[in-house]
């Protein structure tokens, strides 16, 4: 009977796949590593993240061997891939530092969503190689349904985001995304709201689509805007500098 109740917890356990009990990856370490680089302007010591990125990496390291398992909440999967994008991002810009602007790296003539730094394949999870494209398209946008992520992903350039000197947690991402979004529209640098003739990101134009699924493109960003925008306005879009966001 003892033998019998063994063989079948056995089979049991081994029905379940290993990584459903898994855990998100402990983020201190990250967090750690933006307050020393990142300043409270989201710009980034990039000379001296890249003379100290051991630590840096051995979190890039704990990131690809801790992809979301199924008994993660969404809230973890969010902030998992959210982390891995902007990490991945550093450690991108790190690898081929110095560089003026992201958009350096890579091939001379590049095609958007051909052969952009954004399709550049250098890291795995999950065993999977993916690229910058892979995390925000495939996953974030498609899976989430949530147009705040493009106030949290920065892709190293000055008009995007400011890049939060903190990791991204499942218990406060709620509260992080919407900081995220007030402080993106507050930032005359990136968006100048007015009632009447507002000027936004073009990160606005880009993902209209995604802001606009619920409410139109107006009542989003009023949702986070410092003055509220007239029902009414003409929107005007404003250059984007693709500089590094180097402090």
């Amino acid at each position: 009977m003892y033998l019998s109740v063994l063989l079948l917890m056995g089979t049991i356990a081994n029905a379940v796949p290993k990584d459903e009990a898994s855990q998100p990856p402990n983020n201190d370490s990250y967090t750690a590593i933006l307050k020393k680089h990142v300043n409270s302007s989201g710009w980034v010591n990039y000379k001296a993240l890249k003379a100290d990125r051991a630590p840096l990496d051995n979190y890039l390291k704990l990131l690809s061997a801790s992809s979301p398992a199924a008994n993660w909440s969404v809230n973890q999967k969010k902030a998992y891939w959210i982390n891995v994008y902007n990490a991945f991002t550093l450690k991108l810009i790190i690898d081929n530092y110095p560089v003026k602007s992201i958009k350096d790296i890579g091939p001379a003539i590049q095609i958007p969503f051909v052969n952009t730094p954004w399709q550049k394949n250098f890291f795995k999870i999950g065993g999977k190689t993916m690229n910058l494209d892979d995390v925000e398209h495939n996953i974030l946008r498609k899976d989430f349904n949530d147009p705040r992520i493009h106030f949290s992903l920065v892709c190293a350039s000055r008009s995007c985001p400011k890049l939060r000197n903190e990791a991204y947690e499942s218990d406060k991402i709620e509260a992080q995304l919407d900081d995220q979004g007030r402080d993106f529209l507050s930032d005359k640098s990136k968006n100048k709201i007015t009632a009447s003739n507002p000027e936004v990101s073009k990160i606005f134009s880009w993902f209209k689509g995604d802001f606009t699924k619920k409410s139109s493109l107006v009542d989003f960003i009023n949702r986070f805007a410092p003055v509220k925008i007239n029902k009414n306005a003409d929107i005007n879009y404003l250059d984007y500098s693709w500089k590094l966001n180097e402090q």
